[in-house]
């Protein structure tokens, strides 16, 4: 795996997790505040910060999407699963088994090969 890959991969662990934190605190936390407490400041706080968050999610698995050159609707639907409440967590662990799988087999054509 070269450097530049293991960073990007790095990177999408990283942010699937943050963003996966940021909507269970938005979803558990901040929104029943919000429509069972009456207090809407909470909400606009964590809110806006998950929104910046996912869109840091987004670039950086349309990133990792290229270097590994993923079909769209793959692209779709990771970058959708930091949408859905516990699926950022199960998507981003599938994401990095399959890329190391990959590129370990990529790696053994390349060897066999020579």
């Amino acid at each position: 795996m070269t450097p530049s890959l293991k960073s990007a991969l790095t990177r999408f662990r990283i942010a699937a997790y943050v963003v996966g934190v940021g909507l269970l605190v938005l979803v558990l936390v901040a929104m029943p505040v919000k429509y069972i407490g009456g207090n809407g400041s909470l909400s606009s706080i964590v809110s806006p910060i998950h929104g910046f968050l996912y869109m840091v999610y987004l670039g950086v698995t349309l990133d990792l999407a290229m270097r590994l050159r993923w079909p769209a609707l793959k692209i779709i639907g990771v970058m959708l699963a930091g949408t859905i409440p516990f699926l950022s967590f199960f998507i981003e662990r599938r994401v990095h088994r399959q890329a190391v799988a990959d590129l370990e087999a990529g790696a053994a054509k390349t060897h066999a090969s020579a």
